[in-house]
């Protein structure tokens, strides 16, 4: 294919000098240097739901480590509060590394992140107990929270990019289902692990340093995602901004952070609304379901979590081919019916749930969990395809930072809060409806961009 810019795997630069190249030309990747970019983008998103594995299934263990003086309930909510209290910075975060992966490029500023991710959650299996610093132990346990928020602020945004600027425009859904794949693998494995120590442990030692274990775990992991990330070559898409830009003589595009608000906003409001569906079902299901069986219905803990490990699996099963049905029916279909499935499904299948027998609860966890596929196979290749190449890390982490700060990682704090003041148990069936009604209206304003070239990006063949 003689006019398209080929990407090398060895070297990485184009095969045509960028003096005699234009914009419409396609950009044609090797597929083994596609594959190594998914791996490395996925690792990274599991290193962050692995956390958000262990934390949701030791909310009672960390309550009591912490804050050993409140009530059990106060407890859980001081915790789930702590888990919050993240997400407060990611906006930041995505407002600091998302102009900058616009600037020096993506690959970069994802091994940043992976170090500060890692770094945060091992610093956690550190922290010495309140027993043994008082108030200081929960003090601490902010911060390397904030560590991972602030990290998490540049991570989702730059896989979503780094992936949907090396995968072919025709595949796109399923190499970005991927991400996704990559986020339930760590949290089944981080749920997995948590659920063998409480079983399996004796409280006592639980409560005094196994329940460290998991965290620490994370130090060799993010070695390991550091040293994948580094390994990799920069995407083509950004390349071919940068040799344009020199090819003129000039720099290298360097956006400023109102260069992404500009012209953007109807973008950025169709991607806050989207996440806003994504992240509310996915905390809700992933997060808050495990608290919610425990604490709410006083179901055996162990028996929720090995059911919801189950159905994690399934999704597992499930990814790839919604992938697949995202590049052959089109993102707007899948989603669509991810949030007519949540706004017909989410009353009977917390019914089900609320039963309090075996199936009764996989089965509705199972038709959660299948719904909520319809927006992990296609969230990650969606959303940044709504912006142009030149801000489209910055734009994407911006927004997709605000939407799941204020709608995502409020969701298990602001619902058990709310069965906690009204008794009501259905809190978590209408706030997952009232979501899927603002997604509805975002798939109904959006325009399908699966099989497309990116914006402001040639082809992608």
């Amino acid at each position: 294919m003689s006019s398209a810019t080929s990407i090398a795997p060895s070297t990485g630069r184009s095969s045509v000098p960028a003096k005699d190249r234009t914009s419409s030309e396609p950009t044609t990747t090797d597929p083994a240097l596609v594959k190594r970019a998914v791996k490395a983008a996925a690792l990274g998103n599991a290193m962050e739901w692995f956390d958000f594995g262990v934390y949701g299934y030791l909310t009672a263990t960390l309550g009591h480590v912490f804050f050993p003086s409140a009530s059990s309930t106060a407890q859980v909510l001081s915790t789930l509060g702590t888990f919050a209290a993240a997400f407060l910075v990611r906006p930041l975060g995505g407002a600091f590394f998302g102009p900058l992966g616009d600037r020096i490029g993506r690959q970069r500023v994802l091994a940043i992140t992976m170090i500060m991710m890692s770094a945060g959650t091992f610093a956690i299996g550190l922290i010495p107990s309140h027993g043994a610093i008082g108030i200081w132990a929960p003090v601490l346990l902010i911060v390397a929270r904030m560590v991972q928020g602030f990290s998490a602020g540049g991570e989702y945004g730059g896989a979503c990019t780094f992936i949907a600027e090396y995968a072919p425009d025709k595949r796109r859904g399923f190499f970005g289902s991927f991400l996704e794949l990559g986020t339930n693998a760590g949290y089944v494995a981080g749920a997995a692990l948590a659920t063998v120590l409480t079983t399996m442990m004796a409280t006592d030692d639980l409560y005094s340093w196994g329940w460290r274990i998991p965290f620490l775990i994370a130090g060799p992991i993010g070695l390991v995602g550091l040293y994948v990330r580094m390994k990799l070559e920069e995407t083509p898409a950004f390349k071919k901004l940068a040799d344009e830009a020199e090819a003129k003589e000039k720099s290298n595009p360097k956006p400023k952070l109102k260069e992404m608000f500009a012209g953007n906003a109807k973008p950025m409001f169709l991607c806050i609304a989207l996440v806003l569906v994504f992240n509310v079902t996915d905390y809700m299901l992933l997060s808050y379901m495990p608290t919610f069986l425990s604490e709410e219905l006083h179901y055996d803990a162990t028996h929720g979590t090995l059911i919801l490990i189950g159905v994690m699996l399934l999704m597992m099963c499930v990814q790839l081919p919604m992938g697949l049905a995202n590049d052959r029916f089109g993102h707007r279909w899948v989603i669509g019916i991810g949030c007519v499935g949540f706004l017909a499904l989410s009353v009977p299948a917390l019914l089900l749930i609320q039963q309090g027998s075996t199936w009764a609860i996989a089965l509705g966890l199972a038709a959660l969990g299948l719904l909520l596929v319809s927006f992990t196979s296609s969230m990650p290749s969606t959303l940044p395809a709504l912006f142009e190449t030149k801000v489209r890390y910055g734009s994407l982490a911006v927004s997709f930072n605000l939407s799941v700060s204020i709608f995502g990682g409020t969701t298990p704090l602001v619902v058990a809060s709310l069965i906690a003041a009204t008794g009501n148990l259905m809190i978590p069936a209408y706030y997952m409806m009232a979501a899927a009604v603002i997604g509805g209206i975002a798939v109904w304003r959006m325009k399908e961009s699966a099989g497309k070239p990116l914006p402001g990006s040639p082809p992608a063949v």
